[in-house]
């Protein structure tokens, strides 16, 4: 039995992960970003441990968890929450640029951090969640393609420099995935959304699973996951 500690299990690629790993009985560590949020994941996934963050402040990640139990044993830390605002460089302003940056990237930085010295103990596994923007920037995805690229680069660095420890580190690229998040996009690009389209969550989540669950005599560094319709 595994011990996932999991941002953005609230919906989308994040909830059908944690569903998956709560049916087999694996542990959860769950982030929210408030009391309530918690107990909303709380109540979804019974037996969950939820730590209260907010991902959008991560100045303040530290002093949170200075009020919490951190889990002892640590398996798996997956990054999978997310946040997404389009436009062109000449509207961004440095609020929208921050934004992203703060939950996108530094976020998950620091998190890591934390969760470093469980996870080597483990030798243990991080994954991330980047986007195909994190491999492309395209018109109106600047400041969102940014944190992704630079999330990818979080990830080759600390590939390189756990190796000696045991740990693993995986990139997860999907495409456009159903989900709020995609509905968000279509918004703001002033497209019509028809989530049969895109890839559903379960797919990514199955990719995922298949990373985390590879025997160690093997590792997935990154995976590209595209729409198949």
């Amino acid at each position: 039995m595994a011990t996932h500690v999991i941002t953005g299990a609230g919906s989308g690629i994040g909830a059908a992960v944690a569903a998956r790993l709560h049916a087999r009985g694996d542990d959860l560590v769950l982030l929210a970003r408030n009391a309530g949020r918690a107990k909303e994941l709380a109540d979804r996934y019974p037996g969950a441990q939820t730590l209260v963050g907010d991902l959008a402040e991560p100045d303040r990640l530290s002093w949170a968890f200075s009020h919490q139990s951190l889990p002892d044993r640590v398996d798996t830390l997956l990054h999978i929450a997310g946040v997404v605002d389009l436009g062109p460089v000449g509207d961004l302003t440095t609020k929208i640029w921050r934004s992203q940056l703060e939950v996108n990237l530094i976020a998950p930085a620091e998190l890591t951090r934390h969760f470093l010295p469980q996870l080597r103990v483990t030798q243990g596994h991080v994954l991330f969640v980047n986007s195909g923007a994190g491999l492309n920037a395209h018109a109106n995805w600047s400041a969102y393609a940014a944190s992704k690229h630079g999330l990818k680069a979080l990830a080759d660095s600390l590939r390189h420099e756990e190796k000696p420890n045991g740990l693993r580190v995986t990139t997860v690229y999907p495409g456009r995935t159903t989900s709020p998040m995609q509905a968000k996009v279509h918004q703001q690009e002033g497209s019509e959304y028809d989530p049969a389209r895109w890839i559903d969550p379960e797919s990514v989540a199955t990719a995922i699973i298949t990373a985390i669950d590879l025997p160690r005599d093997a590792e997935i560094t990154d995976l590209s996951v595209r729409p198949g319709r």
